[in-house]
C-alpha cells in the first residue's frame, strides 16, 4: 500500500469524486454544513498546514481510498480523523483499517499530535474501523446531523498517543486473507 499526497491535479480530481459520492458525503461534514467537497475546495484544503491528508492504494497501485486529519493544531497537538473508500470493491478488505493506521502513526510520531478525535454518524459501517485502531467512545451528539430529511447522532471518540497501537503490514494480511476466505469459503 502506498499513500499519495494530494499534489497532483488527476489524484485530487479522483478524491473529490469519491466525497462527491452521496454513500460517501452523506456521512462527512466539511464545515458549515458543506457536505459535498469539490477539486478545488480540496486542492485548497490540501494545500492548508491544518489538513494532512492522503489518497491510499491497494498492491497494484490503484487508488481506492482517503484518509485526512482536519484542525491540526500542534500548539494543543490535536487533530480530527476522517476516511471514505473510493473504489467499492475495495471495501471490507482491511485496506481502510491499514491506511488509517499509518495516518495514525505519522500523526503521533511525525506531526507530534497528542490526541485525535473522530466522529461518526449512528450506525455508519465505518464504527468497525475505528474501534479497530483504539478509538474510545467519549460521548453522543443527539440529532446533529441530517441525512435524507432525517437527524442522526454522532458518536464522538477520541485516541491519544499514549494509548495508540500501530498494526502492522502482517496483522492487516492476516486480516485481509481471513475475509477473502470467508468470502470465497
Amino acid at each position: 500500500m502506498n499513500m499519495l499526497p494530494l499534489d497532483a491535479p488527476e489524484i485530487i480530481e479522483l478524491a473529490a469524486g469519491w466525497l462527491a459520492q452521496k454513500e460517501n458525503y452523506q456521512w462527512l461534514d466539511f464545515g458549515n454544513g458543506r457536505v459535498i467537497v469539490t477539486p478545488t475546495l480540496l486542492k485548497i484544503m490540501a494545500q492548508r498546514d491544518a489538513n494532512f491528508m492522503r489518497v491510499y492504494t491497494a498492491d497494484d497501485g490503484k487508488p481506492v481510498g482517503i484518509v485526512g486529519l482536519n484542525n491540526v493544531d500542534p500548539v494543543f497537538g490535536t487533530a480530527t480523523f476522517w476516511g471514505a473508500s473510493g473504489e467499492k470493491s475495495f471495501r471490507n478488505r482491511g485496506y481502510s483499517t491499514f491506511a488509517s493506521s499509518r495516518l495514525l502513526t505519522h500523526a503521533f510520531r511525525g506531526l507530534g499530535l497528542n490526541a485525535i478525535n473522530t466522529w461518526a454518524v449512528d450506525h455508519n459501517p465505518s464504527l468497525r474501523t475505528i474501534e479497530r485502531l483504539g478509538f474510545r467512545f467519549v460521548g453522543r451528539q443527539r440529532q446533529c446531523h441530517t441525512i435524507d430529511g432525517r437527524s442522526h447522532d454522532r458518536l464522538l471518540f477520541d485516541l491519544l498517543a499514549s494509548e495508540y497501537r500501530e498494526l502492522d503490514e502482517t496483522q492487516w494480511r492476516r486480516i485481509d486473507g481471513a475475509r477473502r476466505e470467508a468470502v470465497q469459503g
